[in-house]
């Protein structure tokens, strides 16, 4: 079993700052790409930004210039610092990892965590 578990959410200001971090715990042999998607009130599940295993970044151009992902490989942990935040960047934050386990090193499988709700609000 593979589970990812994300932390960091919370109520912030506009203009300040979060910083998330997504652990993925379990049977795990390898992680390849792993990402942050997050989904606002009666809105569709959006990208945010995503890291491949080499360190390769891609991002939402609603959030170039502000948001950094990183991650820690020996950890298997992914992070999302948010900076200048905005009252639209309000929305529940889920981490995304494409895994294989010690089971099946050789089939790759996509997993969600729950999510971490962030508030930027006045």
């Amino acid at each position: 079993q593979v589970q990812l578990v994300e932390s960091g959410g919370g109520l912030v200001q506009p203009g300040g700052s979060l910083r998330l971090s997504c652990a993925a715990s379990g049977s795990i042999f390898s992680i390849n790409f792993m990402g942050w998607y997050r989904q606002a009130p009666e809105k569709e599940r959006e990208l945010v930004a995503t890291i491949t295993s080499g360190g390769t970044t891609t991002y939402a151009d609603s959030v170039k210039g502000r948001f950094t992902i990183s991650r820690d490989n020996a950890k298997n942990r992914v992070y999302l610092q948010m900076n200048s935040l905005k009252p639209e960047d309000t929305a529940v934050y889920y981490c995304n990892a494409d895994i294989a386990t010690i089971f099946r090193p050789s089939d790759v499988m996509n997993y969600w965590g729950k999510g971490t709700l962030v508030t930027v609000s006045s």
